[in-house]
């Protein structure tokens, strides 16, 4: 009787031991285990063919300055670029930045040919704008920066309703494509 005792407190012994995975250093191989599944699940997230990082401009407080700021958003096909401006059309995070587009403001859509990108809204962009010279700069160049973050995007084309306009508000020549503006980033 105290054989067989002994030899169950034995093997529950080895039981633990084998099921608990103890390594070398003494440490439990399941937490490394767990540990080893949430570092792939998180490289995994990161790094989906899905989504991507990518930077929008949103100009400063004092409308002198595009600032870049990082999002996340679908990389899917052409949706990347709608992608890309619906992230700027939302509202920044951080007190120092300002919204640029007005509310009732909706996308229309977003297309490439060669080099040059056709981002097309609705009328409301023109009716419901209501910055300035410099405002209606910041809103342009938030636009193209953002848009030419893409290396293939080297102009940008703004429609209203699926036709070019002269300008938003009778300040920027909107009438022709437009190249990175540089000098509005900080």
């Amino acid at each position: 009787m105290k054989f067989t005792k002994v030899l169950l407190g034995l093997l529950l012994v080895c039981l633990v031991f084998a099921v608990s995975g103890c390594e070398k250093d003494g440490s439990s191989g399941t937490n490394n285990q767990g540990k080893q599944v949430t570092d792939i699940a998180n490289k995994q997230r990161n790094s989906t063919a899905d989504h991507m990082e990518i930077k929008v401009y949103y100009p400063n407080n004092e409308a002198t300055k595009l600032i870049a700021v990082k999002k996340e958003i679908k990389a899917e096909g052409n949706t990347k670029y709608r992608g890309a401006i619906e992230a700027l059309m939302e509202e920044p995070k951080d007190s120092n930045l300002t919204a640029i587009f007005p509310k009732q403001v909706k996308l229309l859509g977003v297309t490439v040919s060669g080099d040059t990108a056709k981002v097309d809204f609705d009328k409301a962009l023109v009716e419901k704008f209501n910055g300035g010279s410099t405002g209606e700069e910041m809103l342009v160049g938030a636009i193209v920066n953002t848009l030419t973050e893409f290396s293939e995007i080297k102009k940008v084309q703004i429609l209203i309703e699926g036709k070019k306009i002269e300008s938003i508000k009778g300040h920027v020549d909107t009438s022709q494509p437009l190249a990175r503006m540089d000098d509005l980033l900080k």
